[in-house]
């Protein structure tokens, strides 16, 4: 990596929560400037304006959160294990594993009608989640865990969807209580789908 190369990363990992935490529009390029404190001409050398630093931002939350998702899923061998692992590793909104909580959420709800870079990549992050959900439900299938007339990608669509709505409503409640019920849910309809 050049030097260039590793002050731009730097500048993306400052930047990264305090996108996500404030969200787009309420984050300036000097509280970028104070978080790296680079003057602001360092900063437009490596980033054109905001939004080109607010896409890299996004990008790395996205790559920040899968990475420690994949992370966590991979200690865990059966597909009903890792579901139960993926349900249990956004069990508690109100101490996300990426600072400023889940960045779907928060770039989505965003961006939905001003910024179709960002809702492209935030719907690409929102298939991939529902992607990888499937095949581990396919493969628990194949591997005979779970019953062969189950929807992996209807149950992916709702695990999923049943999740960042808990996300929301656990953050905006401060309580996790309704996603501990949300869970226990999910976990029950993959019991009654298991062999």
């Amino acid at each position: 990596m050049t030097k260039g190369e590793e002050t731009r990363q730097f500048i993306i990992e400052k930047a990264a929560p305090i996108f996500n935490t404030k969200g787009i529009a309420a984050t300036s390029m000097s509280d970028i400037m104070e978080a790296t404190q680079l003057s602001k001409g360092s900063m437009y050398v490596h980033f054109e304006n905001k939004e080109v630093l607010a896409c890299a931002a996004v990008e790395h939350n996205m790559k920040m959160l899968n990475d420690k998702l994949q992370k966590h899923l991979s200690r865990f061998k059966t597909a009903k294990e890792q579901l139960f692992a993926y349900i249990d590793f956004f069990s508690d909104p109100n101490h996300p594993p990426i600072v400023g909580g889940c960045p779907l959420l928060n770039f989505g709800t965003e961006a939905d009608d001003t910024n179709p870079i960002v809702k492209e990549r935030v719907n690409r992050g929102i298939r991939q989640g529902e992607e990888l959900l499937s095949g581990i439900i396919e493969k628990g299938i194949v591997n005979k865990e779970f019953r062969a007339d189950w929807n992996a990608s209807d149950f992916a669509t709702v695990l999923f969807a049943m999740l960042e709505g808990g996300h929301l409503m656990a953050r905006m409640s401060g309580k996790n209580a309704k996603i501990e019920v949300i869970g226990h849910n999910l976990k029950k309809i993959i019991q009654e789908n298991s062999l």
